[in-house]
């Protein structure tokens, strides 16, 4: 089943790339250009420090997520096998945005190439995606785990969960190839400033010299149903777990809200922008361009103090971790 999920895939982006380069020989525009946060020089210098901070600290605290997990022999669950996969792809996902719109801060002419701008499409919708699925596969997780422990060893084994996640990455490409080659039938032959600081869906359909309402209702049922879908599917889960906490417990109930209290807290703050942003028609891009900051760098920024802080598994791991690093260090002079 995964080998036919991933074949199709392969072939789907086969036929994007293909109407990727008829888009770029038919196109007038060769490239566009994007009005990022601010047009005000002063600004933009503020925003390039503050921005170049919030990038490294996501970068940095996923990275140590990363190794600590791989790492540390006591973190060897499906809830940390996936939480470190969910660092890579918070790692991926700011890096497609937040390294252009840092670099842009310190030039003039802010373009993107017509290749460029559709591949930071594909990547912001495809690890955006990837992420959503990852977030949905946790709260499974967290389900199985708390609802029914005598089963979770059998339910949970490293193979079904290897295949949650390819099953995510499968899932966040189908999704991202739709959307990728929906923008790319359409025409674009005149105004080529992008209101944003990345290129996404919506400020592309406005500059398209066609009508673009069906392609607009297609994007948005698209991007709602996995949202809404994967939403239903998290807020049910959670609800079954607080229901049935009331039989476990004080301790027991404060461990399982420990957990589960760091996974709503991710997904209340990945899941409230992205519904603002794609399940609705585009009104207000200045809006948008402000709430995208939550999901594309803010989130992913603060993923790993939100898991560490009131982890007490992974802050142990990371002191022995770093502690025997520091030690050898020291040996070694």
């Amino acid at each position: 089943m995964t080998s036919l999920w991933f074949s199709m895939c392969t072939g789907c982006l086969l036929c994007m790339a293909a109407q990727l380069t008829n888009a770029v020989i038919t196109s007038r525009v060769k490239e566009f250009i994007l009005i990022g946060l601010s047009e005000s020089r002063g600004v933009q210098g503020l925003y390039f420090v503050m921005f170049l901070c919030f990038y490294a600290m996501n970068v940095v605290g996923n990275l140590l997520i990363i190794v600590t997990v791989m790492s540390s022999q006591h973190l060897n669950s499906p809830m940390y096998f996936f939480l470190c996969y969910l660092s890579f792809v918070d790692i991926c996902y700011s890096s497609v945005t937040a390294p252009k719109m840092i670099a842009d801060f310190l030039v003039k002419n802010k373009t993107i190439s017509f290749v460029g701008c559709m591949a930071q499409l594909f990547g912001v919708h495809f690890f955006g995606c990837t992420e959503i699925f990852i977030l949905t596969v946790m709260a499974y997780d967290r389900y199985t785990a708390i609802c029914r422990p005598l089963h979770y060893p059998t339910l949970m084994t490293r193979r079904t969960c290897s295949r949650m996640v390819v099953g995510s990455w499968l899932g966040g490409c189908m999704h991202s190839i739709v959307q990728t080659l929906l923008i790319t039938l359409l025409p674009f032959c005149g105004p080529n400033k992008v209101d944003h600081y990345f290129c996404d869906v919506h400020p592309l359909l406005q500059l398209a010299c066609a009508d673009t309402y069906a392609i607009g209702v297609t994007v948005i049922a698209n991007s709602g149903m996995i949202a809404l879908s994967s939403f239903v599917i998290l807020v049910v889960s959670y609800v079954v777990i607080l229901v049935s906490l009331r039989s476990h417990t004080s301790e027991g109930r404060r461990k399982a809200l420990s957990t589960c209290g760091s996974h709503i807290t991710v997904v209340v703050l990945f899941f409230g922008p992205c519904t603002f942003t794609y399940i609705r028609p585009s009104s207000d891009l200045s809006e948008e361009k402000i709430v995208a900051l939550f999901y594309t760098i803010i989130t992913p920024m603060l993923n790993p103090l939100i898991y560490t802080l009131r982890n007490k598994e992974v802050k142990s791991a990371m002191r022995k971790l770093w502690g025997r690093r520091v030690d050898s260090e020291e040996g070694k002079v």
